[in-house]
């Protein structure tokens, strides 16, 4: 596999902005309707209610948000069976509940509350997910959340792999007067380092604000940035956001601040974009349609492997 970006490469390129301006809010979205995915995943697309949003959150490709959900006990599986991808790779933050993973390339995990599992599909993968057996057994709250993160046309067809991302590895900065906690997933904040490694840089930040609290950031305007409000009530550069509501920025000004008016949850996510065609075609997300088609038959093939 070709050189990776590292971590802090990422935070000090988006980090050294002098004379910063505050960051345009371009848009505040309520939340889309739910949908299901497979039969354990009661989620919100936000990246669906945003007009051009693979360009306007690259690398970002999707978003699909589970807020806080109850699921009875149950002995099935819930959840998604195998499936193919190709392309980009999938990120999986899990707040509460457990979700359990397994791989075409013989990798697999479960993650629980404070965990991250970052798959990256590259030249392609066949994987499934379900809710954790022990989680399905006794029932309770899923909160959850997914990205797709987009790979450059050099990285596409590289090996695939998996990282699982245990709690305790986070980086996590404390704010200024007990005012909370930044925990990084990727990327680095105020000398903390997230341990994700990523092939471009990304910044993915969960916040949490006690009520009059405070963070600041600062991003290059040349890359993107949103924010997803899962708690609480927050004013960020100046207008507030509440509750599953998501916050776009423009790319003009580098500098948000945010003000917790309530107990408040976030998630950050920030990224330089890629600069490439890209087409998606259900889970295949390349530089070209002849290239999707190749990922389609490969595919059916069975040149991604089978679990």
């Amino acid at each position: 596999m070709t050189t990776q970006t590292s971590n802090h490469e990422t935070t000090t390129r988006a980090n050294t902005t002098t004379s910063a301006r505050p960051r345009v809010i371009e848009a505040v979205y309520s939340p889309p309707a739910h949908h299901w995915v497979g039969d354990g995943f009661r989620v919100a697309g936000y990246f669906n209610a945003i007009p051009d949003a693979m360009r306007r959150m690259s690398p970002f490709v999707l978003f699909d948000y589970h807020e806080p959900h109850a699921y009875e006990p149950t002995a099935q599986r819930r959840g998604v069976g195998s499936h193919p991808h190709r392309g980009f790779e999938t990120v999986s933050i899990a707040w509460e509940g457990s979700v359990a993973h397994r791989d075409s390339s013989g990798a697999g995990g479960v993650i629980g509350p404070g965990d991250v599992q970052w798959m990256t599909a590259a030249s392609g993968i066949v994987h499934e997910e379900f809710h954790a057996e022990e989680f399905a057994k006794k029932g309770g709250i899923f909160h959850m959340a997914q990205l797709w993160v987009n790979l450059p046309k050099a990285h596409k067809m590289s090996s695939p792999r998996y990282q699982g991302l245990v709690a305790s590895e986070m980086g996590v900065a404390t704010l200024e007067n007990g005012g909370g906690e930044v925990r990084v997933i990727a990327g680095e904040y105020k000398g903390a380092k997230g341990p994700a490694n990523t092939f471009t840089p990304i910044n993915l930040f969960d916040v949490r604000l006690h009520r009059g609290g405070k963070a600041d950031f600062t991003f290059s305007a040349q890359e993107n940035v949103g924010v997803l409000v899962m708690k609480g009530e927050v004013t960020i550069n100046g207008q507030k956001a509440k509750t599953n509501e998501f916050v776009l920025f423009a790319n003009a000004g580098e500098q948000i601040l945010v003000d917790a008016a309530s107990e408040a949850h976030l998630l950050l996510l920030n990224g330089a974009p890629i600069d490439e065609p890209i087409v998606q075609y259900g889970p295949f997300v390349m530089n070209t349609k002849q290239e999707i088609v190749e990922a389609i038959n490969d595919f059916n093939a069975g040149k991604f492997g089978r679990i």
